[in-house]
């Protein structure tokens, strides 16, 4: 099997996260009917299925062997060994409230993980993007993360639970976490969470549950602005290299102490 054209992948990627962010502007006005998934805050739209539709009916177009995932039951199999994995609307409550902090996300994985990604954020009119050892960029402009951080002074982005308990346990966490920090931010999307890391916007980010499509494009383009990225329970946290151990210090003390 021939290698695959990765500046073709992450054209794709960013053309079609940007097609679905002009469908999910359209709807602002009118996102469809709601329902609910794992939990009576967790909401799902006819504007997320939309979305969802238009990417999988262009990636599929444009490269019918490929498998899929996404967060509103796209699943395919298949045959050239990459498999797109996307999120139509990350930030569905900011989306529904008139809020900002949401985006598309579109990731492209081969067998070692993310090769492309592409996260667009329609209101500010931005897309992150990058490819595997190519670096990471939102536009033209290169992304760097911010390093060296003390932890002292980390401004972190986190985002919680749909699950009451388990809130609960984050919210503990945070509690014995802020006084050693700068302070904690909560936009609401974990895409763009991961892209303020990229970019520098805050200096690290934890989440421990969030789904694959939440984060396959955003770790990619963390990394690839230089972030460590680990796993961290049913998530992820990011950080510069310098910030990353003593931030992953205090959460794993804070997760012990609650």
């Amino acid at each position: 099997m021939s290698a695959p054209d990765t500046a073709a992948l992450l054209d794709l990627a960013v053309e079609v996260a940007t097609a679905a962010g002009a469908e999910l502007l359209a709807r602002r006005s009118d996102a469809g009917a709601v329902a609910y998934k794992t939990s009576n805050t967790d909401p799902v739209s006819e504007a997320d299925r939309a979305s969802e539709r238009l990417l999988v009916d262009a990636l599929l177009s444009a490269r019918p062997d490929d498998g899929l995932l996404g967060e509103e039951g796209a699943a395919r199999r298949g045959t050239s060994g990459l498999r797109w994995v996307v999120d139509p609307l990350d930030g569905t409550v900011n989306y529904l409230y008139g809020l900002g902090d949401w985006a598309v996300s579109v990731a492209c994985e081969d067998d070692r993980g993310a090769l492309v990604g592409a996260v667009h954020d329609p209101l500010r009119q931005e897309t992150f993007h990058a490819a595997r050892g190519l670096g990471a960029h939102c536009g033209d402009r290169p992304l760097a993360v911010n390093d060296p951080v003390a932890l002292a002074r980390a401004l972190v982005a986190t985002g919680f639970s749909y699950d009451a308990e388990h809130r609960a346990e984050q919210a503990g966490v945070v509690a014995i976490l802020l006084p050693k920090i700068r302070d904690i931010r909560r936009a609401g999307g974990a895409a763009l969470d991961l892209c303020a890391v990229a970019s520098g916007r805050v200096d690290g980010y934890y989440e421990d549950s969030t789904q694959r499509w939440d984060w396959a494009a955003g770790a990619l383009i963390a990394a690839e602005a230089g972030a460590t990225v680990t796993p961290l329970g049913g998530g992820l946290m990011a950080a510069g290299p310098a910030l990353h151990a003593s931030l992953a210090a205090a959460l794993a003390e804070a997760r012990s102490g609650t």
